[in-house]
């Protein structure tokens, strides 16, 4: 009998037709990143990347998000070895996540450490509920996190905090995480809010969506200066989509929420 494959990809639509994924991680009880998860991630994403949806949620099972990366994954790496261990897992999993074009929610209901707050911090909007936890506690088998962790948390939190919570490696509530602006949002429901707001993004205007993601990553990347020369060809390109004339033409017709989308 084989494996149990440590995640699972679901793919169902909203009321409206849309597209919508659910990406779990579901090897409880720690949900460990070993090479199995990390393995069953690029296959999973490679999945999203060939055939995006609308919208995709990240989720877990179990009492925690995930106890953090199975420490055997380090033993007896040389400096080499380790270098393109980062490079696989910016290539196959971090940038291909933040590349999708489509909104990606993050939903963290408990303790959420090293590799998936890393992941976490790859996605468009994270939300929490209150008892989640977060740590980069690399620290502890003398690593500093390295899948993008410290440089995504201190573009939503400013470098003084990356370097706190990282040098640290101390846990930090969501509420705490939320007040720096790495938690979008905390819920008691976490997971009909997580699902509501995948569903409300995935029913939008997809393409204006995927405009944004572009937009902002070129500020990541080059500041506004780089983003303001993308986004005339970027925004422009929204006009020959039919998500954009419809939407014209209703809120010109019918006025401003009425208009439906279908991705295109």
């Amino acid at each position: 009998m084989s494996e149990k494959k440590p995640t699972r990809l679901v793919r169902e639509s909203t009321e409206g037709g849309a597209e919508v994924a659910t990406l779990t991680l579901a090897n409880p009880p720690l949900n460990l990143f070993d090479q199995a998860m990390f393995d069953a991630l690029v296959a999973d994403i490679a999945d999203l990347s060939a055939n995006p949806p609308r919208a995709v949620l990240l989720r877990a099972e179990g009492k925690v998000v995930s106890g953090g990366v199975d420490v055997h994954t380090f033993d007896g790496l040389t400096a080499d070895q380790g270098a393109q261990l980062w490079r696989d897992l910016f290539t196959r999993i971090c940038h291909p996540l933040e590349a999708l074009p489509c909104p990606v929610v993050f939903a963290a209901h408990g303790l959420t450490l090293t590799a998936a707050f890393e992941i976490a911090l790859a996605c468009d909007i994270i939300l929490a509920a209150p008892k989640a936890k977060f740590g980069l506690v690399e620290i502890v088998v003398g690593l500093t996190p390295s899948m993008g962790g410290p440089q995504r948390l201190a573009e939503r939190a400013g470098s003084g905090r990356a370097r706190e919570l990282v040098m640290t490696g101390d846990l930090y509530d969501a509420a705490t995480m939320a007040d720096w602006g790495v938690v979008n949002a905390v819920h008691e429901d976490l997971e009909p809010a997580a699902l509501a707001l995948t569903h409300r993004l995935a029913e939008g205007p997809t393409r204006a969506h995927a405009a944004t993601k572009r937009i902002v990553e070129a500020w990541r990347s080059g500041g506004v200066a780089h983003a303001d020369s993308v986004t005339p060809q970027v925004s422009g390109e929204l006009f020959g989509t039919e998500d954009l004339r419809g939407a014209v033409r209703s809120f010109l017709e019918l006025g401003p929420g009425k208009a439906t989308y279908t991705g295109r």
